[in-house]
């Protein structure tokens, strides 16, 4: 009966020299019967007592069925150029060092019966949790490329690998390499003495462990798990800047209480401080509002330092040089403020207001990776968010007004679609109510959420938390930036990776002519 089709149990365990004769099986089985075949005991013994936990047997109903072995290495004192004797050293095993930075890939090994039941991937997904809990780099060894012979005559190596990667040329390890997220960094000459098979050329494969962190002596405070608060605020009327303050210290004590790292309040939130201004023109009563934004800025500052939040101030109309401008500022809970302006206005905000067309977008680091803030119509341009995705940004904050269901859906149908093809987080936050004693803020419509890309570590519609619509309450969200670098790497699609950049190209204008 064939072994496969009776498995009862199949187990991962660490190599023992109680092992020996099995394992002596299947490299004899694999490599022939020659002296030098296989190792000795007291080889094997002292690649155990080198590295225990690098060594590890498959067995399928207690038969040994396949075997990894690895070392730690020094990257830096890797030849670029080596052979496998270099790296075995005689099976003494001497270039292992338990402060090197990569774990390399000596050998894995499938007793033929057994072949066709993915024990290998087995083996290299423990590999990669290996080298993640030891914090290593990556993984890299020299793999065999046993069909070049056939092809030899005609291609060099290096074509060989290219149609094995297009799917021209079938090679059953190289193959499953790169199924197994290896990359091809060089070709290795006369790296495996005797192989002819592969004319004595491997292929230096390197796997990247994206969560290696470079060893500091000074702590890091930057956090993967963050908490996202946003604001649906309720326009009212307040007749004096201190009761609107209270209101915005309120949301903030809560959203503080929830230990949240964020706090966004929507675009124009402080409208309902023009209604003093009613008798006057609509240009004239939004450049009174802008009176009100430095002493606004002044006590959020304030806020995000005493109640430990970053607070994204929405925006507000502030006036330099005469122009009119969509502002805001973020003010991090390190005491530092930085600015951000609205990029496109409305026909609306031009038309009624004057309102005038910023020039000023970028990421902003935080204490919670790095951070886009567009201002409601700018998040329908995808080019902003691209730009900013390519300068690393892990979420994108979207402060809006909408005074319609078209408006908003505008507005939450493009953030959604940003976070997908940026592969990043998306938090937009808006009004409702209404405010009859102001014109040209009558009535707003809102429903604040929190977007994700949409791929199996996330929400299967991308949609992490949303408020009820036109209702005044918080949101508050986890969002997790490990679960982005995963996706940049292993997700189902990886749209930031696949951009054609040799067809087109997005970059900044040195000087925007606005």
């Amino acid at each position: 009966m064939n072994q496969k089709d009776n498995i009862e149990q199949i187990e991962l365990k660490y190599l023992s020299l109680q092992d020996f004769e099995a394992l002596k099986e299947v490299f004899v089985e694999i490599y022939g019967d020659a002296p030098d075949a296989y190792w000795r005991k007291d080889e094997l013994k002292n690649l155990i007592d080198l590295f225990p936990t690098g060594q590890v047997v498959l067995t399928v109903n207690g038969d040994l069925a396949g075997c990894a072995f690895s070392i730690i290495v020094n990257s830096a004192k890797l030849e670029r150029q080596h052979t496998y004797d270099d790296i075995v050293g005689d099976a003494k095993f001497k270039n292992h060092t338990a402060k090197g930075d990569m774990l390399y890939g000596i050998d894995i090994l499938i007793k033929k019966e057994y072949r066709g039941l993915k024990l290998g991937r087995r083996l290299y997904d423990f590999r990669k949790e290996l080298c993640e809990q030891l914090n290593l780099k990556g993984i890299v060894f020299g793999g065999r490329i046993p069909n070049y012979h056939k092809f030899s005559s005609e291609i060099t190596p290096k074509e060989y690998i290219s149609k094995v990667r297009s799917k021209e040329i079938h090679d059953p390890v190289l193959n499953f390499q790169l199924a197994n997220d290896f990359r091809p960094v060089r070709i290795l000459s006369n790296y495996l003495e005797g192989d002819s098979d592969s004319k004595e050329y491997a292929v230096w494969m390197q796997w990247d462990n994206i969560y290696y962190t470079k060893d500091s002596k000074q702590p890091s405070f930057q956090k993967t798990e963050v908490r996202l608060g946003l604001v649906q605020w309720q326009m009212r009327s307040y007749k004096t800047l201190e009761e609107l303050l209270h209101q915005v210290e309120y949301f903030v004590e809560s959203l503080s209480g929830y230990r949240s790292d964020f706090a966004l309040f929507p675009e124009f939130f402080n409208a309902p401080l023009m209604s003093k201004y009613n008798h006057l023109s609509e240009p004239e009563a939004i450049r009174e509002l802008a009176k009100y934004t430095e002493p606004i800025k002044q006590k959020m500052t304030e806020l995000s330092i005493a109640y430990n939040i970053n607070i994204i101030s929405g925006s507000m109309p502030e006036v330099i040089d005469q122009d009119l401008y969509n502002v805001g500022y973020l003010c991090k809970r390190d005491g530092s403020v930085e600015r951000y302006e609205k990029i496109h206005v409305t026909p609306d905000e031009a038309k009624v207001w004057g309102m005038q067309r910023g020039s000023q977008f970028k990421t902003f680091d935080t204490d919670c990776g790095k951070i886009g803030i567009l201002i409601c119509y700018d998040v329908e341009f995808p080019e902003l968010s691209r730009i900013l995705a390519n300068e690393g940004m892990d979420i994108l904050f979207v402060p809006f007004l909408t005074d319609t269901q078209n408006g908003f859906s505008r507005v939450k149908l493009c953030a959604q679609a940003r976070a997908v093809e940026n592969e990043c987080y998306v938090a937009i936050a808006g009004s409702v109510g209404n405010l009859p004693k102001v014109h040209n803020m009558d009535i707003q419509y809102a429903q604040s959420a929190v977007f994700t890309p949409s791929d199996f570590a996330f929400p299967y519609d991308g949609i992490k938390a949303q408020t009820t619509p036109n209702t005044e309450m918080i949101l508050i969200a986890d969002v997790d930036l490990d679960a982005l670098r995963e996706l940049h790497n292993f997700g189902s699609v990886k749209n930031l990776k696949d951009r054609r950049k040799d067809v087109y190209e997005l970059k900044r204008v040195k000087s925007p002519n606005l």
